[in-house]
């Protein structure tokens, strides 16, 4: 009988980083949710004992259904840095047991949850996640484990069990369920006023959403009210809860089959990941001993005749180390640490990582520099493999495994790995040393694919030059830290405290009677039952009371006014005032972690914590900076960024002549396109006309529709696309310039930035219009964004060459965005501000000028 478990990879590691406290490895990676859903794996692959095995996971955040509503699944708060970077980690683990990973750009790891439960050649279909959507899969055949409480507990959802769920309903039926009470946790609308109790009863009388609408002259009063205004939010609810069984998912059935998993592997990942209490759950290692390093360090080498035979920094005998050895390999922090102090003792690996004539192949250079620089070393002949493979946009991520998938390169033991001869072979007893030598050889011939693919995609010079060499840029920043002054988190902590203490007075005044308000059960009776406001949305729970919802209630009370910004500042309270104190370490900085390899648009991300995010719009966020000053007495911060970058982009790409006229002579680019679309003078244009002309700036860059420009200013679609159609005949060449995006998406499957980024765009042939919509928003907006990026990135590099050639002690500290943040003495800013102006202006020639503006401060917030 063929079995297949499938599970929703997202769901179960959202569900595993919530449940457990905090964990990390060695190397700061945070682990939590990496450790709590292989223990979910290791119960399941007991329990269940499946023939066929995959996990399904997301591969973006907007699909195909953002084209039909937009605001699908807005109201989501954005994934903690602190579990986003864990993804890749759960796909090692996956990868690692031998478990298919699945994922598509456009469709939802349901998507392809719901295409493989249809394939007749599964008798059997068992899938496990967190969402109630997929019970609308279960029949005969498919079974569905819901998750509840903690990580390895299940309900068991069959037909029986839905019916008796569910009064009796069918479980396909639960999308019409969805049509009519919406879900809150997609922001799927539903019809305002409908929970769950309300929707069993209609679909349980008419069957299916479109039946209840053939059949409302049987509905009364203000039920027959809601129903009849909500048709069009109704059915298109219902579409968006709908999983889409046809995608096009590129695997056979033979890859799917689960076959018996090489222990001594995952045991590796283990030992990396620290996860040494799950080793004895291992299948057939539960008597054995966990697989601890030798005492004395060994090497791994391969082949001699290799062109660069390879070396693993963790491993180091004096019997294995050859003269003729003129390659390094290190995995770091997704691969094999480094940490034996010993090895790092060694005068030949000193002479060796600090000669810039070696090449140093590393799985992770930056990290391993960093690793390297606590023992005073500095690694100076580098390669990054994760970094090229980046640069090859993998579907997959940038991991060991994914670069190897891409190559399907076999990461398995082979006796090709230990090298020939008495002198290279590794110890046949030690299986460990056995899997790091198969890894290393992995690293250094994986190395040579990537490079030669790059060569082909005309990369080189993007890798060689940018992306490279930004990696010690990044190291060093890292290393510096930024100086935080505790104490003024303090005093906000205690200053908003009091604050908070006294809107929750003015709110319970307002309410007529004290009451939780981080409790939205207690909060809605108080708003909808005490004061009698209009409920706009029910959950199953009860009263809504997110943040739409207050906004759309904001003017009827001056209590929902209070509460929305007691939630702002509750939220600034526990994540920035109180966790930035939690990230200092003991020599008074934050050193945050930039991530190289992570977003399709080549833009840099900040983790554990994400510096680039603390929030500005509310002076309340805007004080936090006060709390980042320079680390040495005399010494200040100078701040610095690029003026409307993409704008200036857009400007260059599009040679049109109005907009490139307006930087041309240094015109305000939004009351210039103001007084163009509406035909006025700069001097006739007020500050309403140029918010909306700054609107259709930068949403042209993002692909804004009608209906996004019109909640963005208040106005009627019909009224917002006409604005648009005026945009473009005023802006002829910003059309032009669309078009020939989409044209060459269209013609070579990707597109890319002045620097030769690339992006693959693989549905702009699409039959399905609501892909091929995102695909062509793509293709008009990766060019701008990604070369955004890039120049950045490379202001970054020509700014460190330019501080490095001078005198000056100054030294860059942060990046967040389009701004760099530097510290140095207050006698250095004049020659600082002069250096790194000319510097960002003159990184790249574009048609129009870039302008980089700065100031100098005493903390983050004064350079404002």
């Amino acid at each position: 009988m063929n079995k297949l478990l499938v599970l929703d990879g997202n769901s179960l590691t959202y569900r595993a980083f919530f449940a457990l406290p905090p964990m990390s490895d060695a190397s700061g990676r945070n682990t939590n949710a990496v450790y709590g859903f292989t223990m979910m794996l290791l119960k399941l692959m007991e329990d269940e004992q499946p023939t066929h095995f995959a996990v399904a996971f997301d591969a973006s955040k907007k699909t195909f259904r953002h084209d039909t509503f937009a605001e699908y699944k807005g109201g989501r708060q954005k994934t903690p840095g602190e579990l986003r970077e864990q993804f890749p980690l759960v796909r090692d683990v996956c990868r690692a047991f031998g478990i298919s990973v699945l994922e598509l750009d456009q469709y939802e790891a349901d998507d392809i949850i719901g295409t493989l439960s249809k394939d007749p050649t599964f008798d059997q279909v068992t899938v496990v996640t967190g969402d109630k959507d997929l019970l609308q899969l279960i029949n005969e055949r498919v079974t569905v484990y819901l998750t509840k409480r903690g990580i390895t507990e299940v309900e068991k959802m069959t037909e029986t069990a839905f019916k008796e769920r569910y009064d009796g309903l069918q479980p396909i039926q639960m999308i019409d369920l969805k049509g009519l009470m919406g879900d809150k946790s997609d922001n799927i609308p539903g019809i305002p006023g409908v929970g769950e109790k309300t929707a069993l009863k209609l679909i349980a009388t008419y069957g299916t959403v479109e039946a209840l609408y053939e059949h409302t002259d049987e509905l009364k009063g203000k039920q027959k009210e809601k129903v009849v205004a909500n048709e069009q939010e109704a059915k298109m609810s219902k579409q968006l809860a709908t999983i889409y069984t046809d995608v096009p998912i590129d695997v056979t059935m033979d890859e799917l089959v689960f076959k018996p998993y090489d222990a001594s592997v995952v045991k590796t990942l283990f030992m990396d990941l620290q996860f040494k209490s799950l080793i004895g759950k291992l299948a057939d290692t539960s008597s054995e001993e966990p697989v601890e390093k030798a005492e004395r360090p060994t090497i791994a080498l391969v082949d001699q005749d290799l062109s660069r035979a390879v070396l693993m920094l963790e491993q180091l005998h004096d019997d294995y180390f050859e003269e003729d050895v003129i390659g390094v390999a290190i995995a770091s922090e997704r691969g094999v640490t480094i940490g034996d102090v010993t090895l790092l003792e060694d005068e030949r690996v000193k002479e060796w990582i600090e000669d810039e004539t070696k090449t140093t192949i590393c799985l992770d250079a930056k990290q391993t520099i960093i690793q390297l620089k606590r023992h005073q070393l500095a690694l100076r002949g580098y390669e990054d493999l994760l970094v090229a493979g980046y640069l090859l946009n993998l579907s997959g991520g940038t991991s060991l495994s994914s670069i190897a998938a891409h190559f399907t390169y076999p990461l398995e033991e082979d006796e090709t790995v230990y090298g020939k001869g008495a002198k290279i072979k590794v110890p046949e007893e030690n299986v460990f040393h056995a899997h790091l030598a198969e890894k290393a050889y992995a690293i250094y011939t994986l190395f040579e694919r990537v490079v030669s693919e790059l060569k082909e995609n005309e990369q080189t010079e993007l890798y060689e030059a940018l992306e490279k060499p930004l990696v010690s840029v990044l190291a060093e920043m890292e290393w510096a830290g930024i100086h935080v002054n505790v104490e003024t988190l303090q005093h906000m902590e205690t200053d908003l405290r009091e604050r908070l203490n006294a809107l929750e007075i003015t709110i319970h005044e307002l309410a007529g009677e004290p009451f939780n308000i981080n409790s939205p059960k207690q909060l809605g009776v108080v708003l909808f039952e005490k004061l009698s406001l209009p409920p706009v949305k029910k959950t199953k729970t009860g009263y809504s009371t997110a943040a739409d919802v207050l906004e759309k209630l904001a003017p009827l009370h001056p209590i929902i006014e209070k509460i929305m910004h007691y939630r702002e500042l509750g939220k600034l309270q526990s994540t920035y005032v109180e966790g930035l104190q939690k990230v200092v370490k003991d020599d008074g900085k934050i050193h945050t972690r930039y991530t190289q390899t992570l977003t399709q648009t080549g833009r840099l991300s900040s983790v554990n914590p994400n510096l680039q995010n603390i929030p500005i719009r509310l002076e309340e966020g805007r004080r936090i900076r006060k709390a980042f000053t320079a680390s040495e007495p005399g010494w200040v911060l100078y701040a610095v960024d690029y003026s409307q970058i993409e704008l200036r982009i857009m400007a260059h790409m599009s040679q049109d002549e109005k907009m490139m006229a307006a930087f041309l002579h240094d015109e305000d680019i939004h009351t210039s396109t103001a007084a163009n679309v509406f035909k006025v003078s700069a001097e006739e244009v007020t500050s309403l006309m140029r918010r909306q002309a700054k609107a259709v700036n930068f949403g042209i860059i993002y692909g804004i529709s009608d209906y996004g420009l019109s909640q963005n200013l208040g106005i009627t679609r019909k009224e917002a696309q006409t604005f648009i159609d005026t945009y473009f005949e005023q802006f002829p060449g910003v059309k032009t310039f669309m078009d020939a995006a989409i044209e060459r998406a269209r013609e070579h499957g990707f597109v890319e930035t002045m620097l030769k980024r690339r992006r693959n765009i693989p549905d702009i042939h699409s039959r399905n219009f609501n892909l091929r919509g995102f695909a062509e928003r793509t293709a008009i907006n990766t060019p701008i964004q990604g070369t955004a990026a890039d120049i950045i990135k490379k202001a970054m590099i020509d700014v460190d060459h330019a501080l490095n050639a001078s005198k000056l002690q100054s030294k860059l500290l942060l990046q967040v965005h389009d701004e760099l943040i530097f510290e140095g003495p207050t006698e250095e800013m004049e020659a600082l501000e002069k250096l790194v102006t000319e510097a960002m202006e003159q990184t790249v020639t574009l048609d129009v000028p870039l302008r980089a503006d700065g100031a100098v401060g005493t903390t983050w917030f004064d350079t404002k």
